[in-house]
């Protein structure tokens, strides 16, 4: 009896860690789209920290598929510490020597560093975890003080 509760718990966590990832990668899409798109439509500092920001929430997502187990604190500062260690990276030269070369190595590592751009990359970080946090405790029961009855 013990084996069937464990085995059917596995398997409801494997179906949920699925979820969790399939979401998190169809999520990447609209990201994506949505800062190209202000890019494209919008200019000066809002389309550049709006792009910081969603760089920052595209990246836990990925960060979600990978490790979608993880607690959405984790993940979110995960891509934090990923775009700020991209954005210090530009202060080597060697993103921009990739972006003379490459478009999309310009789109994943820019060129120049830019110290606004560390605050944006955690309010992108700061909205990805208070999304992925409202979505994991929408999913759950809710608390309650009454005691649980076998």
């Amino acid at each position: 009896m013990y084996e069937d509760t464990v085995a059917e718990e596995s398997r409801t966590a494997r179906r949920a860690r699925a979820r969790v990832r399939a979401v998190a990668a169809g999520s990447a899409v609209p990201t994506v789209l949505a800062g190209l798109g202000v890019r494209a439509f919008t200019d000066g500092d809002f389309a550049k920290y709006a792009g910081d920001a969603l760089y920052t929430v595209l990246i836990c997502a990925l960060v979600t598929v990978i490790a979608p187990g993880a607690r959405p604190v984790a993940r979110a500062g995960a891509a934090l510490a990923f775009s700020w260690a991209v954005e210090l990276l530009q202060l080597t030269g060697i993103p921009a020597d990739l972006a003379r070369h490459s478009a999309v190595a310009r789109l994943v590592f820019g060129s120049t560093f830019n110290a606004p751009d560390l605050f944006w990359y955690a309010v992108g970080a700061g909205f990805a975890w208070a999304v992925t946090a409202l979505a994991a405790s929408a999913g759950r029961a809710p608390r309650t003080s009454a005691p649980r009855r076998p």
